[in-house]
């Protein structure tokens, strides 16, 4: 590897199915059974679909009303998000018997730095094929690991040999790897930059490579510089054992759409009192103030405000939310409104993660 690549040994467990996978354990009823967790209602959304299910095409994120349509026999579980957070908590205790530098990407991921670990075993494959043993053993689910020298190429071998599987990556192996990768499955790139990247005659690893630094920022601007890197194995983020909040948000989505600014200056407020309880908790206070609106074309707009002092009190956000909902006329009906609050008080913590260079 050269030596401007950092040679970690960097583990990304992602859980298999999470949620959907949760509710079959906890009710031997559903397993073996298409199941989405939520959706159920007209206007739901997917949040999980188990494995059974994603065969007829329902995975997260699409309507329950389509994912219904792909899978007729498909059964809908409401979501219980504490459950869910009980079950991430123990998985979370496993991780930590091995190593400090853990950063969690969600209540189902996560990447672990074990370059020096607890239980100073120097193979890494071996560590990950142990904590997902445990896992299964512990708490009754299948997760699946990628193996590599940093966390992008870790987060792509995790999905290679899913479910409960997992790839390792080794250092002389990564360039051969990011080379051969079809560049839909590039971590980061997203479904209309895929499409971009086909128009200009990038299918594969090999075929980003050989586009210059210039070419790529002319294109895709400053990602320009990330997609250079990462597909010659550069990518030197840290695992961050302490991950500071950027933003706070809350949101909801309306059974009929909203047309009045009224009622949906009503909804806000509700909103503003799940966001405020959300600050308290934490102890958190903001300067930029958004409002997120998704019209019924399913476009989204936002509108933002900085103050030039923290706040976290809810009758100054919904203030702040009155003036930039009524600072432009709507241009179709309302589904959704949102507020979120960023520029934190937590940004001004400063976390240091040491890293160190070790044979793989």
């Amino acid at each position: 590897m050269p030596e401007t690549i950092p040679n970690r040994k960097i583990i990304h467990i992602d859980m298999d199915a999470f949620f959907a996978s949760v509710e079959q354990m906890d009710n031997p009823a559903l397993r073996g059974k298409p199941i989405a967790v939520g959706g159920a209602e007209n206007r739901g959304v997917v949040a999980a679909a188990s494995y059974e299910a994603r065969k007829f095409g329902v995975r997260s994120a699409i309507s329950g009303v389509l994912a219904k349509k792909n899978c007729p026999d498909l059964i809908f579980v409401r979501p219980r998000f504490d459950r869910y957070k009980e079950i991430s908590y123990k998985i979370q205790k496993i991780f930590h018997e091995y190593t400090d530098l853990v950063e969690p990407l969600s209540l189902d991921e996560a990447y672990l730095d074990v370059t020096v670990n607890k239980k100073r075993n120097p193979s890494a494959t071996l560590l990950a094929q142990e904590i997902r043993l445990r896992i299964l053993n512990e708490v009754g689910l299948t997760a699946s690991a990628g193996i590599s020298v940093n966390k992008f190429v870790a987060k792509i071998a995790s999905d290679y040999n899913k479910p409960n599987g997992q790839k390792t990556v080794n250092p002389d192996e990564v360039i051969p790897f990011l080379e051969v990768l079809p560049i839909r499955k590039f971590y980061g790139v997203g479904k209309v930059t895929t499409e971009k990247m086909y128009q200009l005659g990038i299918f594969t690893g090999l075929e980003l490579k050989s586009k210059s630094l210039e070419f790529l920022e002319k294109h895709f601007g400053k990602s320009g510089n990330f997609y250079y890197n990462v597909v010659r194995g550069i990518h030197n983020s840290e695992v961050k054992s302490d991950r500071i909040t950027k933003s706070v948000a809350a949101e909801h989505t309306f059974d009929v759409n909203l047309s009045s600014e009224i009622f949906m200056m009503e909804q806000l407020e509700n909103i503003g009192n799940s966001l405020e309880k959300r600050l308290k908790k934490y102890h958190i206070a903001g300067k930029t103030i958004t409002l997120k609106i998704k019209y019924s074309d399913f476009t989204q707009q936002t509108r933002s405000k900085t103050m030039p002092y923290f706040i976290s009190d809810k009758g100054l956000i919904l203030e702040t939310v009155k003036e930039l909902l009524y600072q432009d006329r709507m241009k179709d009906s309302v589904r959704l409104l949102g507020i979120s609050l960023s520029n934190l008080n937590t940004e001004e913590k400063k976390t240091v993660a040491v890293q160190l260079k070790f044979a793989f």
